[in-house]
């Protein structure tokens, strides 16, 4: 029994870090609607600018993915901008093209982290790394502490920023219809673009998370592309809470499964999951039915 509540604690943490660096895709693939199958290429570029800017000039992992946000938002919003221009704004089949526009744009991140860092594991120095908070016989990580607590406020943060702001209203009216929001006189493809760069800019703390939990290499992407949809389509596309939720459910389950039965099988459950969320409800669990 203590070993299953162990297991239910760290899962618990380990979600609320899934939900840190899931919250930029619920915003570019559950809001704009936009295939972003390279979103943790982007994430694992944001860990090795923290890694680098920890390992040259020893700024705290967190510090430095403040230090980069606005940067990734410039990114962003190029990034969306030719995803528009070149496929977007040319029809219907937008959306198969768009994949495969997203998985070159990983594939050539990949390739340029490979040839600047090696292929090596890299992983950042801070106080709060390699010590543990101990409750009785239970050990927990600071630095899943911490990005429980960073995940926490952000996901507030974003869901405010969203229901609270003109621009964040506008970003949920272009996802549910365009046309009127054209009609009003708004741009729908400055939102979206708007919009982009902010779940882009989002993955600057969320790479930092990422490297503070663990030691990260260049093709550590292909690990979380299942967990962060699945956390997304889980959650119901869109839905800021819903996503912590749903990431919370994976994470329990996963170290569960993790306890229970080994570490081959943990890699299987995001999957899993989400085939059976689908299955029964295929709008997500906080989803609305169309």
């Amino acid at each position: 029994m203590a070993l299953l509540l162990d297991a239910v604690v760290i899962g618990v943490l380990l979600g609320c870090f899934y939900a840190a660096v899931s919250l930029g895709l619920s915003v570019s693939f559950g809001l704009l609607d936009v295939p972003h199958v390279a979103h943790p290429a982007f994430l694992v570029m944001a860990s090795y600018a923290v890694f680098f800017l920890n390992d040259r000039f020893d700024i705290d992992p967190l510090l430095a993915g403040l230090m980069i946000t606005p940067l990734l938002f410039l990114f962003g919003l190029v990034a969306y901008r030719l995803y528009y221009e070149t496929f977007e704004k040319r029809g219907s089949d937008a959306g198969v093209r768009g994949i495969a526009f997203f998985f070159g744009v990983a594939f050539i991140i990949e390739v340029l982290i490979i040839l600047q860092f090696g292929v090596d594991q890299r992983s950042v120095t801070a106080t709060y790394i390699g010590k543990a908070w101990r409750i009785g016989d239970m050990r927990i990580p600071l630095r899943l502490l911490v990005a429980f607590a960073v995940a926490a406020g952000l996901t507030i943060l974003l869901s405010l920023y969203l229901s609270k702001t003109f621009m964040g209203r506008a970003i949920r009216a272009v996802a549910q219809d365009q046309e009127a929001l054209r009609l009003m006189g708004a741009n729908p493809v400055k939102i979206k673009q708007w919009a982009f760069g902010i779940a882009t800019a989002v993955l600057g703390i969320a790479g930092a998370l990422l490297i503070i939990v663990a030691p990260v290499d260049p093709i550590l992407d292909r690990a979380y592309i299942g967990r962060t949809f699945c956390v997304v389509v889980m959650a119901g596309l869109g839905s800021m809470t819903g996503t912590l939720i749903a990431a919370i459910i994976l994470g329990v389950v996963e170290t569960i499964v993790l306890t229970l039965f080994g570490a081959s099988w943990a890699p299987a459950i995001s999957f899993a999951m989400l085939l059976g969320v689908l299955a029964i409800r295929p709008q997500g669990l906080f989803g609305r039915r169309s």
